[in-house]
């Protein structure tokens, strides 16, 4: 009896192994390797399984990409990241040899590159300059104001002030400096969006066609017949020749 059930046990363990490897011989022969050289017909299925009009699809076209597209993308994130860092990504573009301007002057294009950079950390230096001392006036007038709010009107003889200033004086300089600081931190916005835009413009531009050799203009002396019943009359005119 046991000999029985083992015999059982393994013949249905054959069987299940044969199928098994049947099944795999079946998937490695049917699944083979796409050719990517030929052009195949693609039948898109719509809603509720109908079939649409036949298209073909070639598998070998190649996606376009635009390099200036591109540069200005990583140019962008750059400056996000770092105010300067973009446009020091486009002068490295120039080291590389990227782009049609890349044999073009490109001494002087790296110093105004520099110049950019320059331009923006000194803004950012005056302006944290700036910010640091219109705080530092702010809370000066601030306590002064507090210290005679609370002293009857009268100053504070240790305070920068004295009797110089009235109350509503120094109250006009404290608005005056508060609302410096907020016209600061907007200036910060600005050069910040500053950096990111010029990176970004300087990026695309790199890769614009800008030959010399790119269009010419011609302008030279014509006559216009102007078709007259009675015979031919001409008018003199300028023609103007544009070659791209």
């Amino acid at each position: 009896m046991q000999k029985t059930k083992l015999l059982i046990l393994v013949s249905l363990f054959t069987f299940l192994i044969v199928n098994l490897a049947n099944a795999q011989v079946k998937d490695t022969t049917v699944l083979k390797p796409a050719d990517t050289t030929k052009t195949k017909l693609v039948t898109p299925i719509g809603k509720g399984g109908a079939k649409q009009p036949v298209t073909r699809q070639d598998s070998m076209k190649a996606k376009y990409v635009n390099p200036g597209k591109v540069a200005g993308r990583k140019a962008v994130f750059r400056s996000m990241i770092i105010p300067g860092w973009g446009q020091l990504y486009n002068m490295q573009l120039l080291n590389d040899g990227y782009g049609t301007r890349a044999g073009k002057s490109q001494f002087w294009q790296k110093i105004y590159t520099g110049g950019k950079i320059a331009a923006i950390y000194g803004g950012i230096t005056v302006l944290t300059m700036s910010y640091i001392e219109s705080t530092k006036q702010y809370n000066l007038s601030l306590k002064e104001l507090q210290y005679r709010d609370s002293h009857n009107g009268e100053f504070d003889p240790t305070g920068p002030f004295g009797a110089r200033y009235s109350t509503s004086g120094i109250t006009l300089r404290k608005d005056t400096y508060r609302r410096n600081r907020q016209i600061v931190l907007f200036s910060y916005g600005l050069v910040y969006f500053a950096n990111i835009v010029d990176a970004y413009v300087a990026a695309r531009l790199h890769f614009f066609n800008i030959d010399d050799n790119l269009g010419t203009v011609k302008i030279m002396p014509s006559m216009i017949n102007t078709n007259s019943v009675y015979g031919f009359n001409a008018t003199p005119a300028l023609k103007l020749s544009l070659t791209f």
